[in-house]
């Protein structure tokens, strides 16, 4: 039942940060955010850490099932134009409904693991299906220096989905194209 209870307070957490903003996230923000008595949050998250790092977590549990479930749901990625719309598929589910409510929480708690290592550590990309996918996609294509360009390729991903959380509107697919041809370069 406890980690029931954390795990609901995490993810009221994360809707308190994705409508609020780091300076929105506290304890009592979270307990009405969950409808929840005061000092519920505090009794299972005592510190404003141990909360961020509780919510970071999830947040990291959530984005590993949802790249899983993609990668599982999506045909196998041979062809550039197959990559492309897999990265589609990402990046519409990291702009719209939870998932872009997951993206604004993802980018506050990076800026906030500047200086909390221990977030850094939680926030550090993970193996994953969909990284699986990617890295196969440019081994099957012959690119040496697999790790390199995985991350590469996915960090930009990550840039262009933050741009449009910044700046509204969807990530074109020519500039999807664009990393996988530099990506394969």
């Amino acid at each position: 039942m406890a980690s029931d209870r954390r795990t609901f307070l995490a993810d009221a957490a994360l809707d308190v940060l994705a409508d609020e903003g780091m300076r929105g996230l506290t304890h009592r923000a979270v307990d009405r955010r969950a409808a929840m008595p005061p000092g519920t949050t505090s009794a299972y998250f005592r510190t404003r850490a141990a909360l961020l790092t509780g919510l970071v977590s999830r947040l990291v549990r959530l984005d590993q099932a949802e790249f899983q479930t993609t990668a599982e749901e999506l045909p196998p990625m041979r062809t550039v134009d197959e990559l492309v719309d897999g990265m589609m598929v990402l990046t519409r589910q990291r702009l719209t409904g939870e998932g872009r409510r997951r993206s604004l929480a993802r980018h506050a708690c990076a800026v906030e693991s500047v200086r909390d290592e221990e977030l850094r550590e939680i926030l550090v990309p993970r193996e994953n299906a969909g990284r699986e996918a990617v890295r196969l996609f440019l081994a099957e294509h012959g690119v040496t220096d697999l790790e390199h360009r995985t991350h590469t390729l996915l960090t930009c991903l990550d840039g262009l989905v933050f741009d449009r959380l910044v700046n509204g509107g969807e990530v074109r697919r020519e500039a999807l194209e664009g990393l996988v041809a530099a990506a394969l370069r």
